[in-house]
């Protein structure tokens, strides 16, 4: 699997996308930063981190768009289905490779926080629920991606596909709202990200909330697994 990740980061900073996918998320965390704490004299970086939410479901369908779909488009996809990995391991370091990259793209939150506690201090149990509830749902959005990008060797296909799945990942909280049942309401509210996510930016690590993110990235990387176990039967 470690070699699978070297290559796809490889891949990555070979190519623009990595720099590109790195220089965007920098740029704006650094405008929500000035925007929404040093403009306000303020010490409450949640306005960053909500606003890094709405950045994170734009950019990583860019982040894993090519995943899967281009060794499918280049045809090397049926040479890595045979090297001496099981199909697991290939998903799983294709996914860590993308986590990676999608990890040095927020961790410029956890700086912006050390400049503000050089002046007062900051609540760091805020802070650093706030950078792993991102996290988390990252690495949800990348399993996600990554599933999407398996469906299809056109990589457009699999960023616009990534982002309607995540966007439709937001509109499930709508739902009970439109439909009064309390069963729905109940099995909403149950696989609800947004509320998963919300208790952890407080600093509350429920184990509930995690085991959730955990499953979800799980359940994809399974899915990710079985289309390509078909493919190499095909």
């Amino acid at each position: 699997m470690k070699a699978i990740i070297k290559r796809e980061l490889a891949a990555y900073f070979s190519a623009p996308i990595g720099f590109i996918y790195l220089g965007v998320m920098y740029f704006f965390a650094g405008f929500f930063f000035f925007s929404g704490v040093l403009l306000n004299n303020s010490t409450d970086m949640s306005p960053v981190f909500s606003s890094m939410v709405t950045l994170i479901m734009i950019m990583t369908p860019l982040l894993t768009m090519r995943l899967m779909s281009e060794d499918k488009r280049h045809k090397t996809d049926q040479t890595l289905l045979t090297v001496p990995v099981t199909l697991m391991a290939i998903v799983a370091g294709k996914f860590c490779a993308a986590a990676l990259v999608y990890t040095a793209g927020i961790l410029v939150t956890l700086a912006f926080a050390v400049v503000v506690n050089a002046f007062v201090t900051v609540e760091w149990a805020v802070i650093v629920g706030n950078f792993i509830a991102l996290l988390l749902l990252g690495c949800a959005f990348i399993s996600i991606g990554q599933f999407v990008s398996s469906l299809t060797e056109n990589q457009a296909i699999a960023a616009i596909g990534g982002f309607a799945a995540m966007f439709i990942v937001f509109l499930l909280d709508a739902v009970p709202s439109i439909v009064q049942n309390s069963l729905v309401t109940t099995v909403i509210n149950g696989i609800s990200f947004t509320k998963r996510y919300t208790p952890i930016t407080h600093g509350i690590l429920d184990m509930a909330d995690l085991f959730f993110f955990v499953s979800v990235c799980a359940i994809f990387l399974f899915l990710t697994t079985r289309v390509l176990e078909k493919r190499r039967w095909s």
